[in-house]
This record gives structure tokens, sequence and C-alpha cells, in this order.
């Protein structure tokens, strides 16, 4: 039993079902406020000065910010992380799914203390991806609703996007983004570990076994005048239906020999 069933064993009845569902609840309803009250959007802030002041809220409520107030681009990103969350979930189970979530707010929130700047739950998503990435790594979805895309080839370009951050973004985005990772390698680390491991041992096995066939090695011979695909790579073989036994013969010699019988041998 590893660290996350033991603490599942222990905490496993707190996690909340269908997390993703009321994140993406709560992304759209700040959406719509933003319109009637657009001025109480700046009181959900991770502002840290404000947190040590009183306003504890600001630690979760952060969260539903929306990534984007583009009303179509907000309905494609919000169903996608609604899809993402609920296969996670359904992956993993509820405390599973609950905990990489937290465990990304814990960090992103640390990001904010030690550097007094502005964060957002952006990275947080965006690890959400690669761990879906991660274990569905063939799932199709259709690029700008036309091109069909597997998710494993966007999520290079989600990783070339954390590199970027983490090299020319301000502080807070870097320890954001850093943070993100470190919740996304807690989770996959031992598994990346283990899979590399059996990639270099196959990839040995398979040097070891090219290694030990001989140079002069081939898989086809005629019978009749012992040519090969060495000597003529695009010469065709087959077997003899006639001959009584496993012979082979190039195409000169396919429909030009002498049968070959068991008590001739």
């Amino acid at each position: 039993m590893n660290w996350l069933d033991k603490l599942e064993k222990k905490l496993g009845r707190f996690a909340i079902p269908n997390l993703m569902t009321y994140i993406v609840g709560l992304n759209a309803i700040v959406f719509i406020m933003s319109y009637l009250y657009p001025e109480n959007i700046s009181k959900l802030m991770l502002n840290t000065n404000l947190v040590l002041k009183g306003e504890v809220w600001r630690l979760f409520t952060y969260i539903f910010i929306p990534p984007t107030f583009s009303p179509l681009w907000l309905v494609f990103v919000l169903y996608f992380y609604y899809m993402i969350g609920t296969a996670l979930e359904h992956e993993w189970g509820t405390f599973r799914f609950n905990l990489f979530y937290l465990m990304g707010i814990i960090g992103t929130t640390i990001a904010a203390f030690l550097t007094k700047g502005y964060v957002s739950s952006s990275y947080i998503n965006l690890s959400l991806f690669l761990a879906f990435a991660r274990i569905f790594p063939d799932y199709e979805i259709l690029l700008f609703f036309i091109l069909p895309i597997k998710i494993k080839y966007l999520a290079w370009f989600n990783w070339a996007f954390f590199i970027f951050s983490i090299i020319s973004y301000p502080i807070s985005y870097k320890l954001s983004a850093i943070a993100s990772l470190i919740n996304y390698f807690i989770f996959f680390g031992k598994d990346i570990t283990t899979r590399t491991k059996s990639q270099r041992k196959i990839y040995q096995n398979k040097r070891n076994f090219h290694s030990q066939i001989p140079k002069d090695f081939t898989i086809h011979k005629c019978t009749v005048c012992g040519i090969t695909e060495k000597d003529d790579p695009n010469m065709e073989f087959r077997y003899c239906s006639t001959c009584e036994g496993d012979y082979e013969y190039c195409m000169k010699h396919l429909k030009n020999h002498k049968h070959i019988k068991k008590d001739e041998k």
C-alpha cells in the first residue's frame, strides 16, 4: 500500500464527488458576475496582503476566476476542463482527483506568498491536461472543431508553454508553473521512472539480440541456386507446395526445379 492508499483510507470520506463540475459551474457564475458586478471580481483574486488581513476566502476563490472572458472561447475551455476533470476522477477515484487539485492549489498559493505577486489557477488546470494526456495519450479531439488530433501531441505544446513560462515569465508565474509540475511528478514520477527503465531494458535486449545474429544470416535462400535476399533485395521467394518439406525457391526456380520427396533426402 503506497502513501496515496494510506491517505485515502484516512481522509477519503472528506473527498468531494464531481469536484470539476462545481469548479466549472462557479467559473461560469463568476463570468456572469463580471458583467453584472465587474468591481467585485478583484475581491476573488489571491492578494496575499489582504489574506493576512483576514480575507482568507481569497485562498480558494481565485480558482473560480475564468481563464478568459471571451464568451465563445470560455465555453470551449470550460467544457474541456469538465471533460478532462471528470475523466481523471473516473480513472483515479474521487479522493485522488481531489488531492491532485488541492495540492495544485497549495503549491500555487505558496508561490503567491513567496513572491507577493499575482497568480491564477491556469497552471493547475494545465497540469490536469498533462495528467489526462499521460493516462489517455491516444484520445482525439477536434482542434478548432475541425482537425482531429491526439491529445499526446497537444501535450508537447503544453510542456513547451511550461518551459517558456519558467524561463521568461515573472517570478510568481515561474513558481506557479514549477509548483504545478512538482504536483504532476508526485503523481506520475514513479510511473515515469519505471517505464523509462523498462524501455531502456527493452532497447538493450534488442541490441543484444541483434548483436548475436551472424552477419551472414539470411531469411530467404533458394534451394537450387542459393541466392538470398542479400544478393538480390528485389527477388521474391516462395515455398513449393509439391516438395515434401520446407524448401524455398527464388522466382527463377520456383517452377523450374526437381521436386523433392522425403525418400530422396
